[in-house]
């Protein structure tokens, strides 16, 4: 069977319909208006569309005609048309390869480490090599569905496209879009390996770092000061835990209004150059991934990841989130801070040090998604850019959650 030609707009209400059959089966089939706003997210779309009734509405047509969608009455209420897609049936993909084509239908080329972040909801890939292996099913098909595209000039990984119809971004024709960031690279030796060369970075540069970054809340980030007031004011005499807490600072501000914090950090350097620093407070080494509760309460009433995340592949973020957010007390305050953009930055000198290091950027509205999917509520996010005088060159995010009662 020859696969159907998709324009555009096509692919995107069809990848919305496939999506959201899995992600929200509750309201699947769909209303036109609801398949318009999942065309109009701005999140999980590239490009970001801005359809309008008619135009979705013709498209659905098109496609009921050519038995890609399928309409059907709501079973309940007033009656309503909804829709259904008939793709995964037409193209007979199994759930790991029917998730893969609705990333890419979505999305546009994407190299195998974005496709496993980015496919976590719909369906649950072990590793990247994983998803290779169903990409190159789906490539070896009598009629190929996907193919890969040559690895392009600072790309670390090649990134695949479908093959439904034109995917124009992919093929360079769109002057501004911009290469495809492989987030899982850095794992490219394994999470211990990486978790080694960020311990040993941060040792090596441990002394300078602290020298350098220490007094940075004094004066120079009233931002985060204002936020770590909240804090503070929020814990209301709770215990504090801040993740990745390097010199001490940040926990040595919340320890002087008042709070009953704690720091941790993976390396041994860093925790003892916060004891030596701020000796009256309560620093220990440790892994965020694997945050317990204070000895003192059933929970945290707050856990600050202050740019502790910076070194995860965007598919270890779920899972560390998760870990983070577990140990909270009921109405308790999670805080992420980071670095924002769409690159990984790579220092073989730090501070004049030798180091080996991965700085991982993230996008602010998947970082906010991430949020919410570890069971977070009442969200709050700010962006902020760079505060030259103090030589910052990248944008942060700060996202606050709060576990639900």
């Amino acid at each position: 069977m020859a696969l159907p030609d998709l324009g555009a707009e096509e692919q995107r209400v069809l990848g919305v319909l496939l999506e959201k059959q899995v992600t929200v089966p509750a309201t699947y089939p769909m209303t036109l208006s609801s398949v318009r706003t999942g065309c109009n997210q701005t999140s999980s779309r590239d490009p970001i569309a801005d359809y309008d009734e008619a135009t979705v509405e013709s498209v659905l047509r098109g496609l009921k005609d050519r038995q890609l969608v399928r309409v059907v009455w709501a079973d309940t209420g007033r009656r309503t048309l909804k829709y259904h897609q008939l793709l995964s049936e037409v193209l007979e993909l199994g759930d790991a390869e029917r998730a893969l084509v609705t990333v890419l239908l979505l999305r546009g080329a994407q190299a195998p480490g974005e496709l496993r972040t980015r496919t976590e909801r719909l369906h649950p890939f072990g590793d990247r090599a994983e998803v290779e292996v169903v990409l190159a099913g789906l490539a070896a098909r009598p009629e190929p569905l996907v193919r890969e595209l040559p690895r392009q000039h600072g790309q670390h990984d090649a990134r695949w496209v479908h093959l439904l119809g034109a995917v124009a971004a992919a093929e360079g024709v769109t002057a501004e879009a911009a290469p495809a960031v492989d987030r899982e690279s850095v794992l490219a030796e394994g999470a211990a390996a990486r978790d080694q060369r960020v311990r040993s970075s941060y040792d090596a540069v441990a002394s300078t770092y602290a020298e350098h970054l220490a007094g940075e809340l004094v004066g120079q980030q009233p931002f985060e000061r204002w936020l770590l007031d909240r804090v503070a004011a929020h814990a209301d005499g709770g215990p504090v835990v801040e993740v990745g807490c390097g010199p001490g600072h940040v926990t040595a501000y919340l320890a002087d209004a008042g709070v009953d914090a704690t720091g941790l950090d993976l390396s041994p350097g860093m925790v003892e150059e916060a004891r030596r620093r701020f000796p009256a407070g309560d620093y220990r080494v440790g892994d965020l991934r694997q945050l317990m509760r204070p000895t003192s309460a059933p929970g945290w009433s707050a856990v600050l990841a202050w740019y502790s995340l910076i070194h995860l592949a965007a598919s270890e973020l779920p899972e560390a989130l998760a870990a983070l957010t577990r140990p909270l007390v009921p109405g308790g305050w999670l805080v992420v801070a980071l670095h924002t953009g769409s690159e990984v930055l790579h220092h073989e000198s730090w501070f004049d040090v030798d180091v080996d290091l991965d700085f991982v950027l993230h996008e602010p509205a998947q970082v906010v998604a991430l949020v919410e999917a570890a069971g977070l509520t009442d969200l709050e996010w700010y962006h902020r850019g760079p505060i030259v005088a103090r030589g910052e060159t990248t944008q942060r995010l700060y996202v606050v959650g709060r576990k639900p009662d």
